[in-house]
């Protein structure tokens, strides 16, 4: 298993190895020591490998993930798993504004709290938060699952399109064009099984309520007006 210790060894060196792997690698699992906070660490990763990344990072940490699974030992700062293509990212801390920004698939774990604006512009990706989230979270919000097991913040779905957003606490405020649904059988069975992937299987997909998109700001409409604003 290669170890990377970010004390002695660059950034950007570390990046190049991971985005050199090669089919059939057998170094399929890769150790990352001492990142104290730095920025970018592990972006665009494009090979079926486990890294595990001990202490917390800066902004953009694992962004534009492909098929590997990053598990991030600490927080993380702003954007971690921008534009995540495929596979896994597991921060066991907190995460700081626009986790999951611009995902368009794989899994994104955050097991303490996220700020502001999780889920901004999501195309695909899958989001569960065990903690709370921060205001306009699941902005504009296009396609994929946030599930939030905790609270959320002000204007939740604000502009929200097709996304699918699951909430086990309390919503502080909806944002334009966002509105409770109705939780039927497919959401209990997405959800349950969202929730056994991020490994909080203990918790009931019974409890959580769903929101979406009114639909009323896809075309626009004069009596609205004041919503697009």
């Amino acid at each position: 298993m290669p170890t990377v210790d970010l004390a002695t060894s660059e950034l950007r060196s570390l990046n190049q190895a991971l985005h050199q792997i090669s089919d059939g690698t057998n170094e399929t699992h890769w150790d990352i020591t001492n990142p104290r906070g730095a920025h970018a660490v592990a972006v665009g990763v494009n090979a079926p490998v486990d890294i595990s990344i001990q202490g917390s990072v800066g902004y953009y940490c694992a962004g534009m993930n492909r098929q590997a699974k990053i598990t991030v030992h600490g927080s993380v700062g702003p954007g971690v798993a921008e534009n995540m293509m495929s596979g896994e990212v597991i921060v066991k801390g907190d995460a700081s504004q626009y986790a999951g920004a611009t995902g368009k698939g794989g899994l994104l774990v955050i097991e303490g709290n996220a700020s502001s604006r999780c889920g901004i512009s999501m195309k695909g990706i899958d989001i569960v938060v065990r903690g709370n989230i921060g205001h306009m979270s699941a902005f504009m919000a296009q396609a994929g699952n946030l599930v939030v097991c905790g609270d959320a913040g002000d204007a939740l779905g604000d502009s929200i399109y097709e996304a699918r957003l699951f909430v086990r606490g309390s919503v502080k405020s909806l944002g334009a064009d966002c509105v409770e649904k109705e939780m039927r059988p497919e959401h209990l069975e997405l959800l349950t099984q969202l929730l056994e992937r991020a490994g909080v299987a203990n918790l009931k997909a019974q409890d959580f309520k769903r929101y979406g998109s009114a639909r009323k700001l896809y075309n626009f409409n004069i009596d609205h007006a004041d919503a697009y604003g």
